[in-house]
């Protein structure tokens, strides 16, 4: 039985709808459904059962679940503009702290979604090392603090979770099923949506400029099932590594892509939100070095061909 947190979100759900397409539908999936459009990403799924997010940490307490095989978190406060610290972190730290345990308990391996938000401004470089690391918003310290504090624990035999750990420091995820992440949602997602209403899409002024490693979701679920099957048996092992393609590219070509795609008017632009300035990331492109080395070795989905399948699973 895997547990999948994060469920009806949007990695969680094509996580979950790559496990049924290999077969597999013994999953306990864990969601806080307060959005009820949420519920579309798991309509037509298989799973075992449902919890609550509240429901998870009472069967937690008690031991109250059946045996598990792996631990997949994907479940996160993800607003990178919220600016409740003590929130984000009770739900991105505090709670990923206990599935760690959960995982410990069932000695099964744990996958959980960290993020490429850590490197900050990405001044110095985007390897998954401390010299490299600064997050500026709740959201990314949550999820740096989290893998401090594994680092910490399994720098040390004695403290290791005698099991394998991995996190995946996300990069620039578009596909189908964010539409509920509304302003957090891709630009990918924008610029169909405006396409959608017959309007062209909007970028920021400077969105020539503006390079992001764009990550194709199916990949990103690819990967995680990876990590669940290939790494089970690597007790007090832990990998955090970068899920990007390594090839940067930028808004506009996005805008562009998508205009051909689907025969659209082409982008225009707008000025940039002021509330977004001092958290904006101009560049990012992940080092691919860590993933490899860990054996991931499939290829990544290119734009042009990501985009496609993204208009296509929308048509």
């Amino acid at each position: 039985m895997i547990l999948l947190t994060g469920a009806a979100g949007f990695i969680g759900s094509n996580i979950l709808a790559a496990l049924n397409a290999r077969g597999y539908d013994d999953v306990i999936v864990v969601e806080d459904l307060t959005d009820g459009t949420k519920c579309a990403n798991l309509s037509g799924k298989r799973f075992a059962d449902y919890l609550d997010v509240s429901e998870l940490a009472e069967a937690i307490v008690h031991d109250r679940l059946p045996r598990l095989s792996g631990i997949c978190h994907q479940g996160a406060c993800v607003d990178t503009t919220v600016r409740d610290g003590r929130a984000v972190m009770k739900a991105n730290y505090t709670f990923s702290k206990s599935l760690l345990a959960l995982a410990e308990r069932h000695r099964c391996p744990l996958v959980y979604a960290s993020s490429a938000s850590v490197y900050g401004d990405g001044r110095n470089g985007f390897v998954e090392e401390f010299r490299c690391e600064r997050p500026q918003a709740p959201y990314a310290f949550s999820k740096w603090a989290f893998d401090q504090y594994l680092r910490k624990r399994f720098l040390n035999a004695a403290t290791a979770a005698a099991i394998a750990v991995t996190g995946l420091r996300y990069f620039n995820v578009y596909g189908p099923g964010e539409g509920h992440k509304a302003r957090m949602a891709s630009v990918a997602w924008h610029c169909f949506e405006a396409i959608k209403q017959g309007a062209a899409p909007k970028l920021f002024e400077g969105s020539d400029g503006f390079l992001r490693d764009f990550v194709y979701v199916g990949d990103v679920a690819a990967i995680n099932l990876y990590f669940l099957e290939h790494h089970s048996g690597h007790n007090g092992k832990l990998s955090i590594v970068n899920v990007g393609t390594g090839v940067p590219r930028s808004f506009a070509d996005v805008g562009r892509c998508i205009s051909d795609i689907s025969g659209g008017p082409v982008p225009v632009t707008i000025p940039f939100p002021a509330d977004l300035r001092s958290q904006y990331q101009a560049y990012t492109c992940a080092d691919t070095t860590g993933l490899r080395a860990a054996g991931y070795v499939a290829a990544f989905t290119s734009l042009e061909d990501g985009l496609a399948a993204y208009y296509a699973a929308a048509h």
